[in-house]
């Protein structure tokens, strides 16, 4: 399967990581709740984890790929205030400011 279609997702915060099994078939996601959450990986996308806060899915299949990318984003949004949890590698986010004394 050739990539035409690269997706890097990169997650922001103290020991939230993602890892791989060795098939890649299934996706772990630690992010700082009580269980780990296991995304199955469909067959049209791979995904690879190149460090452990950072994220590739590729595929040829644009849709497919982007629509994976927005599964492994949703399950930890980046916060508006300290910025943490998972976001695009390209992604401009802008952050509140907290409380004024």
């Amino acid at each position: 399967m050739e990539a035409k279609l690269f997706c890097f997702l990169e997650i922001i915060g103290v020991g939230y990581k993602a890892s791989t099994n060795p098939q890649g078939s299934i996706l772990y996601l630690k992010l700082g709740f009580s269980h780990e959450i296991r995304l199955q990986v469909t067959s049209a996308v791979r995904v690879f984890c190149f460090k452990p806060n950072l994220i590739c899915c590729t595929g040829i299949d644009h849709q497919k790929v982007t629509q994976f990318a927005a599964s492994i984003k949703s399950c930890k949004p980046p916060e508006v205030y300290k910025g943490k949890g998972i976001q695009y590698r390209n992604e401009i986010l802008h952050k509140k400011q907290g409380k004024k004394k």
